[in-house]
């Protein structure tokens, strides 16, 4: 009796995980993810009230179609507990029940407004590639860390430089080490940073070297660092998630192993 019905169950899982896997279903999910986020876009405009009351509606038939997608997903797994041991899903879960809590004409406004915008992030949950690019964003966030650190140092010290000496030409821009350091930092995004070079180099005549040294440091080598530690994190993540697709395939090193027992066995025949 519960051979049958674990046999029923996993049948009954195996429809919703062939409508969760077709192609067609995820465009259309995507798709009316994008519609949401232009809706969302929409509203911030001044439109005629029937076309507002016409929105209303569509958002209130996308939160219906959400809810039916996260059921399928939630069927789609043969034990219903491993839906919510990821952390996506429990993000989906939490955006799809909210918004189905009507408090658009409550005080809570703001948070259903808030929950509609963060319903774009489900792009994430449902495009795996994008799923990839995030979890190596949070794997490298601990040794993005230690290069933001050194960056933070490096600009402190040019700060204290620069208010040491650039004050006197411009306690606008080099008043104190804070605004030194929101100078150094336009100065590494290239806003106008030539401008602010020649006003000092009227005094310091050599501070440019002050300026190119510090632009090398941040702006080419450690900005470059970031990216380095993001691509290699990046190519781990999908070794592994190739490792974990095709865990049950044979590799050319299984073979190999079999060749060479096979080699030993033939051999001890002998």
């Amino acid at each position: 009796m519960a051979s049958s019905l674990t046999q029923k169950t996993n049948r009954f899982a195996a429809v919703f995980l062939n409508i969760k896997q077709n192609k067609l279903f995820e465009s259309i999910v995507v798709a009316v993810i994008l519609f949401s986020a232009l809706m969302i876009g929409a509203k911030t405009y001044n439109i005629p009230s029937n076309l507002l009351t016409m929105i209303v509606w569509l958002d209130y038939a996308i939160t219906v179609f959400f809810l039916i997608e996260i059921s399928i997903r939630f069927f789609a797994e043969t034990r219903k507990i491993a839906f919510f041991k990821s952390g996506w899903n429990i993000f989906d879960t939490i955006i799809v029940v909210v918004s189905l809590i009507p408090i658009e004409d409550s005080e809570l406004a703001l948070v259903g407004r808030l929950i509609r915008i963060f319903r774009v992030l489900r792009m994430v949950s449902v495009i795996p590639e994008l799923r990839t690019l995030l979890n190596s964003l949070l794997r490298a966030l601990p040794q993005l860390g230690y290069v933001a650190l050194l960056m933070f140092i490096i600009v402190y010290i040019y700060a204290a430089v620069g208010t040491t000496f650039f004050a006197s030409v411009n306690k606008t821009l080099w008043g104190d080490i804070a605004i030194s350091m929101l100078t150094l930092f336009r100065i590494m995004t290239f806003e106008d940073w030539t401008d602010v070079m020649y006003e000092t180099m009227t005094v310091y005549p050599l501070s440019w070297i002050f300026y190119i040294s510090f632009i090398f440091l941040n702006a080419f080598a450690f900005l470059n660092m970031l990216i380095g530690i993001v691509v290699n994190v990046m190519e781990k993540e999908n070794a592994e998630q190739w490792q974990r697709e095709h865990a049950g395939e044979t590799t050319i090193q299984d073979l190999s192993d079999q060749i060479e027992e096979l080699k030993q066995l033939i051999t001890k025949q002998k």
